[in-house]
């Protein structure tokens, strides 16, 4: 491909216009040629970018004028907009969820492989300068007998006019968005496994109060629907080789901070990550990495980041990604292995909670 990668941004809410647009522009290997957004609202801001195509309808977006669709519809939508970009052969960048069950999974797959064009996707946390670290530390340990992943808001509940915190439109709470991208970090560092036991709790005691919303998103203030979504998720799940995994993924809670915790246990030592991610302004001030062996625990040094610079370091590599054949089905067969531990955590939650609003009545 020569010249820059041209861009069609679809959806031009929050993330749109406060992740992906600004960095797409900036970078040299993108040129965002085209937005496409349904709401006129959306539309006015984008048409206010000079030199941008703005469309009302996905339909009106030629094959032939871009070369990736960045998909950052609200969750519901990201599948069923990416199948038709799929099938009309439009490369496509997915935010996470990629997909909210794996029958959706499944479908992307097939107007992938139908309409000859690739999906890509993935967390970007993956890309963190301090994570990336971690990660090198952990091939040190193996093998890996466990894996503990949390991420707990102090006070980060999403409401993105009201889609996020109903399920219907959302597919789920804080599993499906902060658990997300747990899961993706888990993955390099349990290897290629098949998660053989997955046990679930959630619970909502955060997701309605008006105190804890995300400050750093200005869309959700305001007047908003009651959420029907969990503000927590505590799992619990093995894999076919017994590594053990962890993870904890809160909106909200007690804490003071929000705080994103990793550690990886070895036959070799343990590592452990302390840090926050995404763009939380109550954050803690430095990452702190440290090593454990043999009774001594170590600081590791990790380079400071400007907050968001792993959105950037992802789109150093999406090109080439983009130009290899063999990444077609890739992130697919992540996201249907990421979905199935989901369901089955929701699944588990599920089962449990008619025991547990039984000893409530029973309580009472």
């Amino acid at each position: 491909m020569s010249g820059p990668v041209r861009v069609a941004l679809v959806g031009f809410g929050w993330a749109g216009q406060s992740i992906w647009l600004p960095r797409l522009t900036a970078h040299p290997a993108y040129r965002v040629v085209t937005v496409v957004d349904p709401d006129p609202r959306s539309r006015e801001v984008a048409a206010e970018r000079e030199g941008l195509a703005v469309l009302d309808d996905l339909d009106r977006l030629e094959k032939s004028d871009v070369d990736i669709a960045v998909v950052t519809v609200p969750n519901h939508l990201h599948s069923p907009v990416a199948c038709r970009l799929l099938e009309r052969g439009i490369p496509v960048f997915l935010e996470k969820p990629v997909c909210l069950d794996v029958a959706e999974a499944d479908r992307l797959a097939i107007a992938e492989r139908e309409g000859g064009a690739v999906l890509l996707a993935g967390s970007a946390a993956n890309y963190r300068a301090d994570v990336r670290a971690l990660h090198e530390l952990a091939a040190e340990l193996r093998p890996v007998r466990h894996v503990d992943l949390s991420w707990v808001r102090a006070r980060g509940v999403p409401g993105a006019g009201g889609w996020f915190t109903n399920r219907e439109l959302a597919g789920g709470g804080a599993l499906v968005d902060l658990g997300w991208h747990l899961l993706d970090i888990a993955g390099p560092l349990v290897g290629p496994a098949v998660f053989e036991q997955v046990v679930a709790t959630t619970s909502a005691d955060f997701v309605n109060n008006p105190s804890l919303r995300a400050a750093w998103r200005e869309e959700e203030r305001g007047d908003q629907p009651a959420g029907d979504v969990e503000d927590t998720v505590r799992a619990f799940v093995v894999t076919d080789s017994g590594v053990s995994v962890s993870l904890r993924a809160s909106w909200a809670s007690h804490e003071a901070r929000d705080t994103t915790r990793i550690t990886v246990e070895g036959a070799a030592g343990a590592v452990s990550l302390s840090c926050t991610f995404g763009f939380s302004t109550n954050r803690l001030p430095d990452s702190v990495l440290t090593r454990t062996h043999n009774g001594v625990t170590a600081p590791v040094p990790v380079a400071g980041e400007q907050i968001g610079a792993e959105y950037t370091r992802q789109l150093d590599e999406l090109p080439a990604l983009l130009a290899d054949p063999a990444s077609r089905g890739v992130a697919i067969a992540q996201a249907r292995a990421t979905i199935e531990v989901i369901e089955r955590a929701y699944a588990s939650a599920r089962q449990a909670r008619p025991s547990a609003d039984l000893l409530e009545v029973r309580g009472a």
